[in-house]
């Protein structure tokens, strides 16, 4: 059995988290996704719309997701030592970063295979965000 684990905030769900969850799915037996927390998000200096609580729920009801848990901290490492994955989905934002490269290199150690998938980029949280921002300026105007 393989198993596959990403993670994400996953605001604001939107089709690029759907194209993760099922390219995911597809190349392992169960999938495992760690939901960021709240106190976690800020790590990029943002705040997430909808609180990590419905955040998880709406992972969990997702039929690619086999198990969503917390993501309490950044450590893929600590990931992997709970829940023995054998290979991790990351967007293709994050490749050849010099953060990511230290973490790609110790999964591979631990004989994780790291694949890359790439980034929607005609939708995001954040441009969804903004849009709604735009908007709203626009309304009061």
């Amino acid at each position: 059995m393989v198993i596959g684990y990403t993670t994400g905030v996953y605001d604001l769900f939107h089709i690029g988290h759907v194209n993760i969850l099922r390219n995911a799915k597809a190349l392992c037996d169960k999938l495992i996704v760690g939901v960021t927390v709240d106190e976690l998000v800020a790590y990029k200096n943002k705040k997430a719309v909808v609180p990590f609580e419905e955040r998880i729920e709406i992972i969990r009801a997702c039929r690619y997701v086999d198990l969503a848990v917390p993501q309490t901290t950044m450590d893929k490492l600590d990931a992997y030592r709970r829940y023995k994955y054998d290979v991790m989905f990351v967007g293709d934002d994050w490749y050849k970063t010099d953060k990511w490269k230290e973490i790609d290199d110790e999964l591979k150690r631990n004989s994780v295979k790291v694949i890359y998938f790439p980034y929607t980029k005609s939708t995001s949280s954040t441009l969804i965000n903004e849009t709604l921002r735009l908007l709203r300026m626009d309304a009061f105007n």
